[in-house]
């Protein structure tokens, strides 16, 4: 008999649906039950493509006895982790606090409140050395809660005051804003200091086993290269950037990117593919074609952009948010290969030498004789090409009639931002206009579904009255700043929710990397279709995070002041300024506000950036690697950031010309704006409102132009793309 997560949106929640464990979502049912039964609760968080997420639900929660004892004892509360994200970090602290490391599963007991008193991770269903089984754990808190009660509860108080790092009384006083910080080459030298003594330059990429693609670091990187000209960063980038497309984590026949590699040489990977990592790969493979013209780049992004597309689209338009590691319960059985099989499939000859392209060896790379396919270095023969080609094609055409990964198919709003991003300026860059076509796709989907109408904030309880800071509203009218109203403005502030599936909006609220990754998205598409509407778009988005996420000392929070989970709010409202495998949500606010300030003129936006970036930046001089993002918008604003504005007849060959030369440009942060010639800023031709950056930018001699400013001044504008293209070359740092 299915249990209460079978109308779940989550397909991670849907997947224990049948388990004779009585889980409940994470909600108020769930703690007024605890507190009527007076039982604690015992909080699972996972997510859908995590291998030890399933092993313990195979091994615990499917079983009778042990599911038996935990309803009886508990309300059973399962949470997906990239649907309340927000959930996950409050309870991931304390899980960390108390054990001195964190990871998923996540295994939590709480008071009826929800204060954590008793956290682990995976518990095997028997006891492995130190580590005790899961009835054993259960069997402990449930005798400590009877007989013990005073120490639990005295556990969790300790553990709650621990987290929110001060007294309750004094967590809403307003607190002093931080200057904006010192961006600077110092600064930006600092973090390169500490960021190589972690190069690997063995194998690649930076640190040693596991490793993850170190996705915002590598912007950074290709930023600072291009603003200084500084070859010896740029070859930490491609250092890395090589080794993870010819390794194992890169799947050399379908494209795409494994979470991590297990090894230090990224041979083994973790076989789950995530969609956040997959869109950031694409965009920093992009810009790493875009800077010199590597094929390595260019085959990479376009098999990742083919792969996006292909496997994890949704009938709606969206993108899924993961493939599973597992197959049929087994890890990697869909990617692996042993020489016999390739033999099998391919024939003697091209098996035997696909298996020395891909270094399948007899006795395997991976489990049971079994290996990873690798691309070490290209087939050199004159048709070596072509039969590789051939090869991969056939190999992957086998590979679809294996066994497939399970999809998770909810579709998160960051990560389609992200997604978003990638897809409009790979496809530019590297003229597929069908990539562009389907970001223009997701984003629509993200404003048909995932922005919620006035009737859904009164469902959630969000308003735009008074606020609990004081403040009435989120409407501002920031015309002094430069903003233009209409569909650009932006004045009024747009509300999210965290993720969809099969078309309809969940009820988890939208936390701060949704609001700033959507906003990317929607400014990226802008530029390169020349679409004003999606800055507007996106100034709706950032209207909210200046509205609802301050946390009064420059930074943000990452949940809104009226979306806090008011049981996550006793403990510690969530902040993590450092970057995991996405920019942190405050490094994102930080560039898509400095974008959108660029684009609009408008000051408050960009003070809003540089303030946001000033923890970011602290962490980045120690840390570099956790703070990529946050350097990567400070490379675009030491450069300017540098604003184009290109005027002309959207089917005028001079205005593409122009508006290519300036997308292909590497300036760190580039603003990019394209649109017909206007008589002033107050609307365009058809009435429609028109960006601040191209107002009262007339033609030159009847020509298409391209208008170029930086720090508030501007060059003379010129109708030659090929000029364009220099001036936008130049560094504008020391080498």
């Amino acid at each position: 008999m299915p249990n209460r997560l079978a109308s779940a949106t989550s397909p991670y929640l849907r997947q224990h649906a049948d388990n004779p464990v009585d889980w409940r979502e994470w909600g108020d049912d769930a703690f007024a039950e605890a507190a009527r039964r007076d039982v604690p609760l015992l909080v699972s968080v996972g997510y859908a493509a995590c291998h030890w997420c399933h092993v313990m639900a195979h091994e615990s929660f499917e079983d009778d006895a042990t599911a038996a004892f935990m309803n009886a004892h508990f309300v059973n509360v399962k949470v997906d982790r990239e649907e309340r994200p927000d959930v996950d970090a409050v309870y991931m602290s304390a899980t960390q606090a108390m054990t001195g490391q964190g990871g998923w599963p996540m295994t939590v007991f709480t008071t009826p409140d929800g204060a954590p008193f008793f956290c682990g991770t995976y518990f095997p269903p028997r006891r492995v050395q130190s580590v005790p089984s899961f009835p054993e754990v259960l069997a402990s808190i449930a005798a400590a809660w009877q007989t013990r009660r005073d120490e639990v509860v005295a556990s969790a108080a300790s553990i709650r005051a621990a987290l929110a790092g001060e007294p309750d009384d004094d967590a809403a006083a307003p607190l002093v804003p931080v200057p904006a910080p010192v961006v600077d080459d110092a600064l930006v030298g600092r973090a390169l200091v500490a960021l190589r003594p972690t190069v690997d330059r063995v194998h690649g990429g930076f640190g040693g086993a596991p490793k993850f693609p170190p996705s915002t670091a590598l912007e950074w990187l290709l930023r600072h290269h291009a603003r200084t000209g500084d070859r010896a960063v740029l070859a930490l980038a491609e250092d890395a950037l090589t080794a993870m497309a010819r390794g194992g984590m890169h799947d050399q026949l379908g494209g795409g990117f494994a979470r991590y590699a297990v090894d230090a040489s990224w041979t083994v990977p973790h076989f789950e593919k995530m969609l956040y990592d997959n869109a950031l790969l694409l965009r920093v493979y992009a810009h790493w074609w875009r800077a010199t013209g590597s094929p390595l780049a260019r085959r990479v992004a376009t098999g990742t952009a083919r792969w996006l597309l292909r496997d994890l689209r949704t009938p709606e338009g969206g993108l899924a948010s993961a493939l599973d590691a597992d197959t049929d319960g087994r890890e990697g059985t869909t990617y692996v290969w042993t020489p016999d099989e390739l033999r099998a499939v391919l024939g003697d000859a091209d098996g035997v030498w696909a298996a020395q392209v891909f270094g399948v060896t007899p006795d395997g790379t991976f489990e049971h004789g079994t290996s990873v396919l690798q691309l070490r270095a290209d087939p050199a023969g004159p048709d070596d090409a072509a039969r590789l080609d051939a090869v991969r094609e056939r190999l992957l055409a086998h590979r679809g009639t294996r066994p497939q990964p399970g999809r998770d198919d909810k579709v998160v709003s960051a990560w389609n931002g992200l997604a978003v991003a990638a897809l409009a300026e790979a496809g530019a860059l590297l003229d597929e206009p069908t990539w562009v076509t389907a970001a223009h796709e997701v984003a629509t989907l993200l404003l048909d579904v995932h922005v919620r109408s006035p009737r859904d904030d009164e469902r959630h309880g969000a308003h735009d009255g008074e606020r609990p800071d004081g403040h009435h509203g989120a409407q501002h009218d920031d015309r002094v700043d430069g903003q233009v109203g209409g569909q650009v403005g932006g004045q009024a502030s747009t509300r999210l929710v965290r993720a969809s599936r099969d078309g309809v909006a969940g009820s988890a609220p939208a936390v701060l990397e949704d609001y700033a990754d959507v906003a990317e998205g929607f400014l990226a598409l802008a530029a390169v279709t020349g679409d004003a509407r999606w800055v507007g778009h996106a100034g709706g988005l950032l209207e909210t995070v200046l509205t609802r996420f301050p946390d009064g000392a420059g930074g943000f929070f990452d949940t809104a002041d009226d979306e806090t989970d008011p049981v996550l709010a006793r403990i510690r409202r969530p902040q993590d300024p450092a970057d995991g495998p996405t920019p942190s949500g405050q490094a994102a606010a930080a560039g898509a506000l400095l974008t959108y300030a660029a684009l609009t003129g408008s000051v408050r936006h960009r003070e809003a950036a540089e303030r946001a970036l000033a923890v970011p930046l602290r962490i980045a001089e120690r840390y570099p690697r956790a703070a990529g993002w946050a350097l990567a918008t400070a490379e675009a604003l030491l450069d300017g950031p540098r604003e184009v504005a290109v005027v002309g007849p959207p089917d005028d060959e001079g205005t593409r010309a122009l508006h290519a030369a300036a997308l292909r440009a590497t300036a760190p942060g580039l603003v990019v704006a394209v649109g017909p010639p206007t008589a002033g800023p107050a609307s365009g031709p058809s009435g429609s409102a028109v960006l601040p950056l191209l107002a009262d930018r007339p033609l030159v001699g009847g020509r298409p132009a391209a208008y170029v400013c930086r720090g508030f001044v501007c060059d003379l504008p010129t109708t030659d793309a090929a000029a364009l293209a220099r001036t936008l070359a130049a560094p504008s740092g020391p080498a």
